[in-house]
């Protein structure tokens, strides 16, 4: 697959990793995982399945055994081991060795729950190839440039996310949410609770505009909402699209946002080849 692909890939499994863990409580919670959208997610990972009496098994190595429950235990032992203990006989239960095995499972247990998701995810990730070039993100540019022009806001939305994960930005926290726009950038949080957001990006769906505020923008001001919609209307409907004088206003409009956000992940790479 395509660098593109790998990346849209990752950012599919981090997405079904957090709906996962949004469905794993406390033990007495009732909350039931996803099976479903798990064996979705072990199916892209290096584990190979195995079916242990009534238990749903994902193995690797032989010896690191991820069972499919709401306990999602992995355990360091064999199927047979986990069958005997998870899934026991009448016969297996008259041994009194038996018993102890299945009351008390310390001895071979790795990991539960969310450690166990994020195992999961990190394995999954580990089996895709995210190296890439300069005209990988000139590629994604370009997408978003062309999806752009053409409205379609699916692929615009899809090269900011890509771009997005790329930087680290973040989909922008409560206080700064505005209904139909896709809004993400970088997020700082102080110890007094303010929030600091930006440099922000804007999507517009029913414009069809897209505008980056080169700022930091604080959830305390009563006027945030209004500064991320400002010349929305006015500055894109004029045509405006003087890279330098955006520059001067911290403020990019159109394709100029796709290369911007290229550019900061190369001065990034740039910044971390010289530390």
């Amino acid at each position: 697959m395509s660098f593109k692909e790998n990346l849209l890939k990752k950012i599919q499994i981090d997405e079904t990793v957090r709906k996962l863990a949004a469905d794993i409580g406390p033990p007495d919670s009732g909350l039931k995982i996803d099976k479903t959208m798990l064996r979705g997610l072990l199916e892209t990972g290096p584990r190979k399945f195995r079916k242990e009496r009534d238990l749903e098994l994902y193995v690797l190595e032989n010896a690191n055994i991820l069972v499919l429950d709401n306990e999602l235990a992995v355990y360091k032992t064999t199927p047979e081991d986990i069958a005997l203990r998870k899934s026991p006989t009448v016969r297996e239960m008259v041994s009194i060795r038996n018993v102890f095995k299945i009351l008390n499972d310390k001895d071979v247990i790795v990991s539960k729950r969310e450690d166990s998701l994020e195992t999961v995810q990190k394995e999954c990730i580990a089996m895709l190839d995210l190296s890439f070039d300069v005209k990988d993100l000139e590629a994604i540019e370009a997408d978003g440039a062309a999806s752009l022009k053409r409205a379609y806001a699916d692929g615009v939305v899809e090269s900011l996310s890509l771009f997005r994960e790329l930087l680290g930005y973040v989909p922008a926290p409560k206080a700064f949410l505005i209904s139909n726009h896709y809004i993400i950038g970088k997020l700082e949080k102080k110890d007094s609770g303010e929030l600091l957001f930006g440099p922000a990006v804007i999507y517009s769906f029913i414009h069809n505009s897209l505008k980056l505020i080169d700022k930091q923008i604080s959830s305390f001001s009563k006027d945030k909402t209004a500064f991320l919609l400002k010349t929305e209307k006015s500055d894109i409907e004029g045509g405006s699209q003087d890279t330098s004088e955006g520059k001067e206003k911290g403020l990019l409009q159109g394709a100029d946002v796709f290369t911007y956000l290229r550019e900061e992940i190369i001065t990034g790479l740039s910044q971390g080849d010289t530390d």
